[in-house]
């Protein structure tokens, strides 16, 4: 069945919903959504549940009932098409020399259209964080205000804590001033330095910051009862598209700034918390993980300099051999992403001059009932 397309459709994992492509590798189940055996038996029923439903059921009646002609592009991808179902040249949209948007270039192209499942992804995104902030403060504001009480007047009664305190000295509360104030100083002299060819003012990193903080607690709540972290990619990207209209690389400085700073800082939680029942020495806990992202972060950043300077077509599946394992998904996403929020932006995509207006009406507030104890 090769040449039937509704079969590749159905069955390829790649490009279609991946029905025949079934595995029980055990690092194929624990790869993307993490160790099933460290995940609550409700998150799992609620993850599966939610998978059939949006792809097995809603994606296939959106694609066959060609629901905003989707019909013309993949049922699942996360490229950016014209309105015949070709590959977005952005250049016609971009001023290359500003890196901002050409309205004039934009009026005689087409507007962007992504795959349905694509659409749906997006939706469902808008509607998370509004859930996951009702849910938190529903089901688990009494008990993190009691805590938050308990630990401005130092009555903890919990057994680790009473032990690490007994033994080892706490970490200095201006340690983590100082260095929030630093990095963050860093970042704005960056921001507002080079000319600003960042495009991000002063107060942008200031609001990534505040987003980043904001949602870092509920964030934090969900993932620790769940074992799922929910990401601020998408609320970041929303939020400057609409302030900073047409602005690519601010809206990607702002996006990682917002989003990372908080998935860091959950990381960063997490590595004290495993610290805090093993009982090492909080002082050492934060030198380390301070250590550890300094010299992460150079290898890290040396690293990809070395591979893009030196790798030829590195990220262009289509002049790679076949097979490659440079193909760079994670990064084609971002920067598809950022042609629909940073050039494009929101208000042509999911505002009232879009295709897709109906779905910022996803951001739902009412909580979803759960089996969660």
């Amino acid at each position: 069945m090769k040449d039937s397309v509704t079969a590749q459709i159905i069955g390829t994992d790649r490009d279609g919903l991946g029905v025949g492509s079934f595995a029980l590798d055990w690092s194929t189940v624990a790869s993307f959504l993490q160790s099933p055996l460290a995940t609550p038996a409700f998150a799992i029923i609620n993850l599966m549940l939610g998978f059939v439903i949006v792809v097995y059921i809603l994606t296939p009646i959106a694609y066959w009932s060609n629901s905003y002609d989707s019909r013309r592009f993949p049922i699942i991808s996360s490229h950016v098409f014209t309105d015949d179902g070709g590959k977005y040249n952005v250049s016609r949209v971009l001023n290359f020399t500003t890196y901002e948007f050409d309205q004039q270039g934009y009026d005689g192209y087409n507007k962007i259209n992504l795959s349905v499942f694509f659409v749906y992804s997006y939706g469902i995104s808008f509607a998370t964080l509004a859930a996951i902030v009702s849910h938190v403060v529903l089901f688990h504001g009494r008990p993190i205000w009691e805590q938050t009480r308990s630990a401005l007047g130092d009555k903890f009664s919990d057994v680790h804590y009473r032990l690490m305190k007994k033994n080892y000295k706490a970490v200095p509360q201006w340690w983590f001033y100082m260095l929030l104030i630093i990095v963050i100083g860093l970042a704005m002299l960056i921001s507002e330095g080079f000319d600003r060819q960042i495009q991000l003012p002063y107060w942008g990193v200031l609001l990534s910051i505040g987003l980043a903080i904001f949602f870092t607690l509920p964030v934090g709540v969900i993932m620790a009862t769940t074992n799922q972290q929910p990401r601020l990619n998408v609320i970041t990207e929303l939020i400057i598209g609409y302030i900073y209209l047409g602005k690519l690389l601010a809206n990607v400085v702002f996006k990682t700034y917002g989003y990372i700073s908080a998935a860091q800082a959950i990381m960063f939680l997490q590595d004290f918390k495993l610290g805090h029942y093993m009982k090492v020495p909080p002082k050492s806990m934060f030198v380390v993980q301070l250590v550890g992202t300094v010299m992460a972060s150079c290898v890290y950043f040396g690293t990809a300099w070395w591979l893009l300077t030196t790798m030829e077509h590195i990220c262009d599946p289509s002049k790679l051999p076949q097979g490659s394992p440079w193909t760079c998904p994670g990064d084609d996403i971002f920067y598809n992403a950022s042609i629909i929020w940073g050039v494009v932006g929101p208000l042509r995509m999911f505002g009232r001059l879009g295709l897709y207006s109906n779905y910022l009406g996803c951001h739902g507030v009412l909580p979803y009932p759960t089996n969660e104890r």
